[in-house]
């Protein structure tokens, strides 16, 4: 089952970013008003994630090994948290 998040539609109602989590995983759809990209990224690629936090909204930043980071903007701070919390449960471990 795929989990998706989409970016606070009060600041900007027409281009929302999205989120979508699914089993080997996430999609970061980053949408603009000519154009916009997709980025797939395996939770094994993922080495590290950040949050912006502003004054209502937060700016999510994902950073994959060898590749430059994504940054996804305009969510409530409580989906920042969860998105974080999301991808860090996934992200396979160093043993």
């Amino acid at each position: 089952m795929a989990e998706i998040f989409k970016s606070s539609g009060f600041k900007d109602p027409i281009n929302r970013d999205v989120v979508e989590f699914n089993d080997k995983g996430v999609t970061f759809r980053v949408n603009r008003l000519i154009g916009g990209t997709d980025n797939f990224v395996f939770y094994g690629d993922i080495s590290g994630v950040e949050i912006d936090n502003g004054m209502f909204f937060s700016t999510i930043r994902i950073i994959p090994r060898a590749r430059p980071e994504i940054v996804i903007k305009n969510f409530t701070r409580g989906d920042a948290r969860q998105i974080k919390q999301l991808i860090l449960e996934r992200v396979p471990t160093l043993r």
